[in-house]
């Protein structure tokens, strides 16, 4: 288990490990890679964000945010 979707594809692509990563993502990290669809439906998941007012005065907090609302989004 690693921290993030670079480092899982950064794993896999110098070994013989697999990375299971959002398509959407990590188009250009998987540049040179082989990807496949998951061979098994999967359900879809909900994300939920909760966010005090008074963290908005912390600029990467607010850019987190910003990140989270934009992936849901789409």
């Amino acid at each position: 288990m690693v921290g993030g979707f670079a480092t899982a594809l950064a794993l896999a692509r110098a070994c013989d490990l697999i990375a299971t990563v959002p398509e959407r993502h990590t188009g250009g990290l998987r540049a040179g890679m082989h990807s496949f669809s998951l061979p098994v439906p999967t359900p879809e998941i909900t994300v939920s964000l909760l966010w005090h007012p008074r963290v908005d005065a912390d600029p990467a907090h607010r850019w987190l945010r910003g990140c989270v609302r934009e992936a849901c989004a789409k």
